[in-house]
C-alpha cells in the first residue's frame, strides 16, 4: 500500500519531466539512462538484510529501497512504454511494438522466477546465498538488457514528438477530459480490478475449492504463462486484422463466461476431477488474459497519438503514467476486495467467500464490456 501511494506521487511527476525534456538525446533516453542502474542496484539490496535476524532495521531497510526501486522503476518504464506511441508511426506498428513488449516482460517473468536455480548453478552455498546470487545474477542481467534502447534508439530520428510546455496540473486534467481516454482507462482499470481478485484467489481455488496441495500451484501458473505466451502472436494478428477494439470486447465476453465457473469449481463441477477444472480453467482464461495484457498499451498509444495530432501537445508519457497510476488503483482494490470477500467463508466446508469472487469478477468484467464498447476507435485512427 504504501509503494502504490508513492506511486501516485511519483507517476505523473515523472511523466510531466519527461514530456517537458528539451534534451539532445531527445525526451526518454535520458530517463532510461537514469534509472536503469539504479532500478537494478536497489532491486538486489532489497534481498540483502543488513541484519541477519528479525530486525527493525531491516523493516527500513526493505522500506527504503522499495521505494527507491519504485521511484526508478517508474523513471524507466513511463518513458519507455511512451516510446510505443512515438515510434510506431501508424495503428499497425504501434500493435505490433506492444506485442513484442509484452512478448519479453513475459520472457523477463520467467527468467526472474528462476533466481534459486540459477543461482544453485552458479555458486556452491547454502539455498539463501544461493537465491542471492540468483537474484543478483538477473539483476545484472536486466541492467544489460534495458540498457539497449539508452545505446540504439535515436529519437530524432524515429520518434515525431516535440516536448510539452504544461505543467503536471494541466496535464492531468487534459488525460481526465478525453473522452476516448477516459472510456479507456475506466475499462481497464474494471479488468486490473477483476484480475487481481481473481489471481489472489488461485491459491484459495486449488487448496479450498479443488482440494489439491498447493505445490500444484507452480504447474497451474507455468500453464497461464506458456498458454498466454503463445497467444500473443494470434492474437495480434486478429486485432491486426478486425481492430484492436473487436478483439478486446471479445477478451471480455471471454472472461465474463468463463469466471462464473469459479463459483462451482470443485464439487459444482463434477463429474470432471478438480485437478482437471483447475487446469482446463487457467487454460481457458490464459487467452483473453493474453489480449488484455497488451492490446491496451496499444490502443492507449492510438489515444495519445490522436490527441497529440488533435491538440499539438505532446503529453503521451502523462497518458501512461495515468493509466499506470489507475491500474495500480485497481490492483489494490483488488487485493481489499478479495480480502473482504474472505470474512464470507474461507475454508473446505465453509467457501462461500472464495465463490463470490468469481460473481465479483463477472460483474467487473461485465461492466469493462458496457463501458469500452462506447470507445470511438474508428474516429481515433480516422484523425491520426
Amino acid at each position: 500500500t504504501a509503494g502504490r501511494l508513492w506511486d501516485s506521487i511519483t507517476d505523473p511527476i515523472i511523466a510531466s519531466l519527461s514530456d517537458r525534456c528539451n534534451s539532445k538525446w531527445g525526451r526518454r533516453r535520458p530517463f532510461l539512462a537514469a534509472g536503469t542502474l539504479p532500478a537494478c542496484l536497489s532491486c538486489a539490496l532489497l534481498f540483502f538484510p543488513i541484519v541477519g535476524s528479525e530486525s527493525l532495521w531491516n523493516v527500513l531497510w526493505v522500506g527504503v529501497f522499495q521505494c527507491l526501486f519504485y521511484l526508478f522503476f517508474t523513471v524507466y518504464c513511463t518513458p519507455y512504454f511512451t516510446l510505443v506511441a512515438e515510434m510506431g508511426h501508424n495503428s499497425k506498428e504501434r500493435l505490433r511494438l506492444s506485442t513484442w513488449c509484452s512478448i519479453t516482460f513475459a520472457l523477463g517473468t520467467v527468467l526472474a522466477s528462476g533466481a534459486q536455480p540459477i543461482g544453485n548453478v552458479s555458486w556452491k552455498g547454502d539455498p539463501l546465498t544461493n537465491y542471492q546470487v540468483g537474484v543478483c545474477i538477473i539483476c545484472v542481467i536486466a541492467a544489460l538488457a534495458m540498457f539497449v534502447p539508452v545505446v540504439t534508439i535515436n529519437e530524432s530520428r524515429y520518434c515525431i514528438s516535440k516536448p510539452a510546455d504544461i505543467s503536471v496540473y494541466q496535464a492531468l486534467r487534459r488525460c481526465v477530459l478525453n473522452p476516448h481516454f477516459r472510456r479507456y482507462v475506466v475499462s481497464d482499470f474494471g479488468f486490473f480490478f477483476g484480475s487481481t481478485i481473481i489471481t489472489t484467489g488461485m491459491p484459495y481455488y486449488l487448496t479450498v475449492l479443488c482440494k489439491e496441495d498447493e505445490s500444484l500451484l507452480i504447474a497451474v501458473a507455468a500453464t497461464v504463462v506458456v498458454v498466454s505466451f503463445v497467444s500473443y502472436v494470434p492474437v495480434m494478428l486478429l486485432a491486426s486484422r478486425y481492430g484492436k477494439k473487436k478483439v478486446v470486447l471479445i477478451a471480455f465476453a471471454w472472461l465474463t463466461w468463463i469466471f462464473p465457473a469459479l463459483f462451482f469449481l470443485g464439487d459444482g463441477l463434477q463429474p470432471i476431477p478438480p485437478k482437471t477444472q483447475i487446469f482446463v480453467l487457467a487454460a481457458l482464461a490464459s487467452v483473453p488474459i493474453a489480449a488484455l495484457g497488451f492490446l491496451p498499451g496499444a490502443i492507449l498509444s492510438d489515444i495519445a497519438v490522436h490527441d497529440s495530432c488533435r491538440s499539438g501537445v505532446s503529453q503521451e508519457g502523462m497518458y501512461f503514467a495515468t493509466r499506470t497510476l489507475i491500474s495500480k488503483f485497481g490492483v489494490t482494490l483488488g487485493v481489499l476486495v478479495f480480502a473482504s470477500l474472505l470474512s464470507f467463508g474461507k475454508d473446505v466446508g465453509d467457501d462461500l467467500g472464495i465463490r463470490l469472487s468469481g460473481l465479483a469478477g463477472l460483474v467487473l468484467f461485465s461492466l469493462s464490456f458496457v463501458v469500452f464498447a462506447y470507445y470511438r476507435e474508428e474516429i481515433v485512427l480516422n484523425e491520426t
